[in-house]
C-alpha cells in the first residue's frame, strides 16, 4: 500500500502577507506524513519590477515575461518568497528545502510558443521528476517549489504555480497517494462569490460544462479546476478547491472525474 502525501499549492496573496502566511504554514505544518508546497508570488514580483522601472505586461490575468522581467521573478519568486517559506517552516520543526524546476532536474518545460500573445519566457512543462522527488521526501525532506523551470538548455521559465502543482502531484501518484489541494482566499468554488453559503461541493465533467456555460465558472477558476482534471487523469487520487485555513480536507469543492 502506497503511502499518503498531501500536495498543497497556495496563491501569491496569502504567502505575501506575514500573518495568512503564519496561518497557512501552521496549518501545513500540523499535516500529517508527507507534504509538498507549491507557491506563487506574482503580487510581490509586480510590486518589486515596479520599484526597479520595470513594467508589469499582464494578458487575462497572466504575465509576459520578456527577459528583465524573467530575472525578477527569478530572483522574487525563487528566493524572496521561496525563502521566506523555508526559513519560517524551519521554525516550525519542518526539515524543508526550496526547489525551483532546475533544481535536481525536477521540472523540465520548453518556451511557450508564439501564437496570437508572445509570453517570452513562459514554460510549458515537458515532465516533473517523481522518482527524485520521492528520494527527498524519503529522507524527510518537504520540498516547497517555486513556479520556475527550466528548458535544459540554460534559461529558466515562468510557469503557472496551479500547472506546476499539478504535474508536481501526477508525478508523484506511482510513489504515493497524493491528494492536491488548491487554496487561495475563497472556502472553494462558489454560485455567488459575496455569499461563502453557495460553495459548491462537488465538481464533476459534466457539471463543469454547465458551471463554465452559464458562467458560473470563469476567469482564473477555469484553468485551475482544468489543472484539477488534469490531475485525476494522471492518477492523483483527490483533488479539493478550499481556503487557507481548510488545508486538513474537511471542507472545500472536491473535482471528481
Amino acid at each position: 500500500m502506497k503511502e499518503n502525501i498531501t500536495v498543497i499549492k497556495v496563491g501569491g496573496k496569502i504567502v505575501e502577507e506575514q500573518e495568512s502566511l503564519n496561518n497557512l504554514l501552521d496549518r501545513f505544518a500540523a499535516i500529517k506524513g508527507n507534504k509538498v508546497l507549491i507557491h506563487g508570488g506574482g503580487r510581490s514580483a509586480t510590486r518589486i519590477a515596479a520599484q526597479l522601472g520595470i513594467e508589469s505586461q499582464m494578458v487575462d490575468g497572466r504575465r509576459i515575461t520578456d527577459a528583465e522581467t524573467l530575472k525578477v521573478v527569478t530572483m522574487v519568486y525563487g528566493g524572496l518568497v521561496n525563502k521566506n517559506i523555508v526559513a519560517c517552516l524551519q521554525a516550525r520543526g519542518i526539515n524543508a528545502l526550496g526547489l525551483t524546476g532546475a533544481d535536481c532536474n525536477i521540472i523540465k518545460a520548453h518556451k511557450r510558443p508564439v501564437d496570437k500573445v508572445d509570453w517570452g519566457f513562459v514554460g510549458d512543462v515537458e515532465r516533473a521528476d517523481g522518482n527524485m522527488l520521492s528520494k527527498l521526501i524519503a529522507q524527510g525532506i518537504t520540498p516547497i517549489m517555486a513556479p520556475l523551470t527550466h528548458d535544459g538548455a540554460g534559461n529558466m521559465l515562468n510557469t503557472n504555480a496551479d500547472t506546476i502543482a499539478a504535474e508536481t502531484a501526477k508525478a508523484l501518484a506511482p510513489y504515493f497517494d497524493v491528494t492536491l489541494t488548491y487554496c487561495f482566499e475563497y472556502p472553494g468554488v462558489m454560485r455567488n462569490p459575496d455569499d461563502e453559503s453557495s460553495i459548491i461541493p462537488l465538481i464533476d465533467s459534466n457539471s463543469y460544462k454547465q458551471l463554465i456555460a452559464d458562467g458560473t465558472v470563469s476567469g482564473g477558476m477555469i484553468p485551475k479546476i482544468d489543472n484539477a482534471f488534469n490531475a485525476l487523469q494522471g492518477g492523483v487520487s483527490k483533488v479539493i478547491i478550499t481556503r487557507a485555513d481548510a488545508i486538513d480536507g474537511t471542507s472545500g469543492t472536491h473535482i471528481v472525474v
